[in-house]
């Protein structure tokens, strides 16, 4: 009972850390990433972090990948 208790209270620290910007995905791979480190041996802290991490580097790639769209469609390329 503790550790989920633990690692959501990690998960909000973290997120309250981090700017409104740099939350892009985070929340979204925090929790995926707490419940599966949970899971794969009670390391729910650790697997919200690297949920965290891998989530926003995913919102930056679609991020990128929409500018460049968006380029080519202002250029009439598309």
């Amino acid at each position: 009972m503790k550790s989920p208790l633990v690692a959501c209270a990690a998960t909000l620290l973290m997120l309250g850390a981090t700017s409104a910007a740099d939350a892009k995905g985070c929340i979204k791979g925090a929790i995926v990433g707490g419940v599966a480190g949970h899971y794969a041996g009670h390391h729910g802290v650790l697997g919200a972090a690297a949920g965290c991490l891998y989530g926003r580097h995913h919102a930056k790639e679609q991020e990128k990948q929409q500018q460049q769209r968006h380029q080519t469609i202002g250029q009439g390329k598309l």
